[in-house]
């Protein structure tokens, strides 16, 4: 494909590929998440190829693994084209039927549908998890093949990129993200365009963007579910973020542990170089941009912004003081602009729709979509994509369909390991960064856990700081050594063994710990801790009760 060297060439570009498609060609988009390839994916996507072949079909019919269509829970999930009809736990022996029904004679194949009590959804749009979702940042994942840029551009890709460097000025892009008020989606929720023009005004002609794809956080999965989905579209939006920052460089750092997920970038940047959106004089603008991918070296603390701007340089992932802050001095000490996957990945939609249009989605402190990791006691685990502004409970009932079994709910637990648990009474708060924090449990990068009734919350408690006191690097004192002074206290109320006073020493560890820690993982540490003596009080008061344990 040659190099497109201006908008007109994109749009003709776009044009061509459009024209050269037929609407109405069968086209089988097997999900290809991190969760429905556990569930065996690939065996149903060659059983599709095979039939295909031998049906002499291979031609007509176009079958493609596509990203995550966040309904782990019922995959691996199969939608026909162009009629939309979606099959769920799909397993290799129903392909023959689905052809024979389905493909050839338009017929619908009724035990692999979607049904509950209300009824059954023959189409994707009508199953309630996915009607009751605003779909921003995940619809293109069920309609692209992940490792072709063409299905990314017949989409409206690179159209946002065309926009900014054609019709903006930098400082407009900068201000319209302002006006956005796009909060980063990373964990702490700040405004991801005071952050770019932090690094912007910094001095220095050399300036970094970054993509953190690390999410280390156990039940996190909505980054890959991005960006293996959708890379052009992360992409995209750190050229942008590139250009309005005035950096002409930038890095995507994400996990070692994926295979795929690093064949999915690497193909994405090559792509992106062959079609003239990287490299030099983009889209005839005069901006010249380069990415590089970079991996973790396998501990949490690397997705730490300081951390992982050390493991950029070739050093270890050590997190540094914060009165430096990243935005002016960060890799090489060189002005740094990170954000995570998702902040990213909503950029090209800011600039392609407008900041005005971007405001009518959210509350009035919180913008936009958010995607949300359902994991633990739920009927519908997965990733879902709803307004912020709704509620707790329209997510974990309305979309999450509850606790299995019809258990009831205990609690739900924001943000990771750095997070904090709220009891099932609170559940109609909004999904709100501001809300959620006053309450103790801040949403982080998006991870809910949903606990029923049998969970104990001091275990649970236990749980969240072992997993720290494995990741903490050990630098600095009161992480390395609060979080297992806590441990230890906890472990011994858990086993019924706890002893007056144990409470108030865990507050007092907590409150040292979240004070003099170095970085964001020792200063969080205690947030498990603080939210459940919050609202489950009574569950360490009975492992200090001699003979008794929490449950």
């Amino acid at each position: 494909m040659p190099r497109i060297n201006t908008a007109l060439e994109l749009e003709e570009t776009r044009s061509g590929i459009l024209a050269g498609r037929d609407p109405r060609k069968t086209r089988i988009a097997v999900c290809a998440g991190a969760s429905c390839e556990a569930s065996a994916n690939g065996t149903v996507i060659c059983a599709f190829q095979e039939e295909t072949k031998k049906r002499g079909l291979d031609v007509e019919i176009e079958i493609v693994a596509t990203g995550c269509h966040g309904f782990c829970e019922r995959g691996p999930q199969v939608v026909v084209y162009p009629e939309g009809v979606c099959y769920q736990r799909v397993c290799p022996g129903d392909v023959p039927e689905i052809f024979g029904e389905t493909v050839l004679n338009k017929r619908i194949v009724r035990r692999l549908v979607y049904s509950d009590s209300e009824g059954e959804a023959v189409h994707l749009e009508e199953i309630p998890f996915y009607r009751k979702q605003q779909s921003l940042l995940l619809k293109n994942n069920r309609l692209i093949d992940p490792g072709k840029i063409e299905d990314y551009l017949a989409q409206g890709g690179y159209g946002a990129l065309a926009r900014a460097l054609t019709e903006m000025r930098p400082e407009e892009v900068l201000e319209e993200i302002k006006l956005s008020k796009l909060r980063g989606r990373g964990g702490g929720g700040f405004p991801a365009g005071a952050k770019w023009e932090t690094a912007r005004r910094a001095p220095g002609e050399i300036k970094y963007v970054i993509v953190n794809g690390h999410e280390g956080e156990p039940g996190a999965f909505m980054d890959r579910a991005l960006f293996m989905g959708n890379p052009h579209g992360v992409l995209e939006g750190l050229i942008i973020g590139g250009y309005a920052v005035g950096a002409r460089e930038g890095f995507i750092y994400t996990r070692h542990d994926s295979p795929r997920l690093k064949a999915t970038v690497e193909r994405a940047l090559a792509q992106a170089e062959e079609y003239g959106f990287l490299g030099k004089n983009i889209l005839n603008s005069g901006f010249d941009f380069q990415a590089a991918l970079h991996l973790d070296v396998g501990i949490f603390v690397s997705g730490e912004s300081s951390a992982l701007m050390k493991s950029i340089e070739g050093k270890t992932p050590e997190p540094r003081s914060k009165y430096v802050r990243t935005s002016v001095s960060g890799v090489w000490e060189r002005p740094s602009c990170l954000n995570n996957v998702e902040t990213w990945a909503n950029v090209p939609l800011i600039i392609g729709k407008g900041a005005a249009w971007y405001n009518t989605i959210g509350t009035e402190g919180s913008k936009g979509t958010k995607l949300v990791s359902l994991s633990g006691n739920i009927a519908n685990a997965g990733v879902v994509e709803v307004p912020l502004g709704t509620t707790l409970r329209e997510i974990v009932y309305g979309l999450g369909g509850g606790a299995p079994g019809g258990r009831k709910i205990k609690a739900v637990h924001f943000g990771g390991p750095m997070g904090g648990s709220l009891p099932e009474r609170l559940l109609d708060t909004p999904l709100d960064f501001d809300l959620l924090d006053g309450l103790g449990a801040p949403m982080g990068a998006g991870g809910l856990l949903i606990m029923d009734e049998e969970v104990c919350m001091v275990g649970m408690t236990r749980y969240f700081l072992e997993f720290l006191s494995g990741e903490s690097c050990g630098k600095c004192v009161p992480c390395r050594e609060g979080i297992r002074q806590m441990l230890k206290v906890l472990r011994a109320i858990e086993a019924g063994e706890g002893k007056e006073g144990d409470i108030a020493t865990l507050e007092k560890l907590a409150w040292v710990t979240g004070k003099a820690a170095l970085c964001a993982l020792g200063k969080s540490a205690a947030a498990p801790l603080l939210s459940t003596l919050r609202y489950f009080r009574e569950e360490y008061e009975a492992g200090i009760d001699k003979g008794k344990r929490p449950l």
